[in-house]
C-alpha cells in the first residue's frame, strides 16, 4: 500500500503570480490588512485595486481581514467583510453586491489530493451571488456556489452548492428552512 510523500509534493504548475508581486502584497498586507489598526474601508478598497482586485462601491472592510491573492478577488457593491475574515483564494473568488461574511468566516479556494501519495494541489473557485450572508467563523469549501440571499449560519461548513433564499446549518451543512426578508 502506498504512502503519503511530502518529499515528492509540487504544486503541479500552478503560478499565482511573480514573486515581485507575491512579496510587495504581503508587506503592504502586513501594514493595511493583518493588523488590527482601523484602516478607513475606502484606502483598503483602493489598496486591493492597485493589486488587480475588483472592488465594488461602499464595500466595508475590518480589520485583520486575510485576502491571499487580490488579483483573484471581485467583490460587489456594499458587501461587509467582517473582523478575522479569511479569503484564501488560491482561485478565483467572486462575491456578489450586499454579501455579509461575518467573524472568521473562511473562504478556502484549495485542497488536496488525500488520494494521491504526492498530495497533489486542487483549487476551485468560489461564487456567493447577490445577498449571501455567511455566519461567523463558517467556511465555505473548494468549488462551492452559493445562490443568491443564501445563508450559512454560524460554524456551518459548506461542503456542496447552497441554494437561493435558502439557509442552511451545520456540517456538512444542511438546509433548515427558507430565507425570508422583511
Amino acid at each position: 500500500m502506498n504512502k503519503v510523500d511530502l518529499s515528492s509534493y509540487s504544486t503541479g504548475g500552478y503560478r499565482p503570480g511573480s514573486l515581485l508581486r507575491r512579496g510587495l502584497w504581503y508587506a503592504v498586507d502586513l501594514v493595511f490588512f493583518a493588523n488590527g489598526w482601523p484602516w478607513p474601508s475606502g484606502l483598503k478598497r483602493t489598496v486591493l485595486r492597485l493589486f488587480g482586485a475588483r472592488i465594488g462601491r461602499g464595500v466595508v472592510i475590518k480589520p485583520r481581514v486575510q485576502i491571499k491573492y487580490p488579483w483573484f478577488l471581485e467583490v460587489g457593491d456594499f458587501t461587509w467583510l467582517g473582523e478575522r475574515v479569511w479569503i484564501d483564494n488560491l482561485a478565483p473568488v467572486r462575491i456578489g453586491a450586499h454579501c455579509c461574511l461575518s467573524q472568521g468566516a473562511l473562504l478556502l479556494t484549495g485542497n488536496h489530493d488525500w488520494s494521491s501519495a504526492r498530495f497533489d494541489l486542487i483549487t476551485q473557485e468560489i461564487v456567493l451571488e447577490d445577498g449571501v450572508w455567511i455566519g461567523a467563523r463558517a467556511t465555505v469549501t473548494p468549488g462551492i456556489h452559493c445562490g443568491t440571499h443564501a445563508t450559512l449560519s454560524v460554524g456551518g461548513v459548506a461542503t456542496s452548492n447552497l441554494k437561493a433564499w435558502t439557509v442552511y446549518a451545520g456540517t456538512p451543512a444542511e438546509a433548515v428552512k427558507k430565507r425570508a426578508i422583511s
